[in-house]
């Protein structure tokens, strides 16, 4: 089992902008892509931050999206939209697996 996870930082004033978009993309992802999405936000440290996690049984599920969402316009554009909710440089991805 493949854990992905992207983490980003909210420009602060833009929490619930924030929040909308990342509700709107979790949606737009299970409605194109049956990919469920748990949008999250931290108990501690930095609270200016959000979280988009799922699960794939293999890497090559993960792939299989990604390749998918790079002609995704409707994806490109919701993020085009969102971007001045991020703070610039903040996207982190990481992927994690099972053992």
């Amino acid at each position: 089992m493949i854990a992905f996870n992207r983490t980003a930082g909210i420009v602060p004033g833009k929490t619930a902008e924030m929040l909308a978009f990342a509700r709107e993309i979790a949606a737009h992802m299970k409605r194109q892509y049956d990919v469920e999405l748990e949008v999250m936000m931290p108990v501690g440290g930095n609270p200016q931050r959000i979280a988009w996690t799922t699960r794939y049984p293999n890497l090559a599920a993960l792939e299989a999206v990604n390749e998918r969402i790079m002609g995704d316009r409707a994806y490109w554009e919701m993020i085009a939209k969102a971007s001045g909710c991020f703070v610039a440089g903040s996207v982190r991805d990481s992927i994690w697996r099972s053992v």
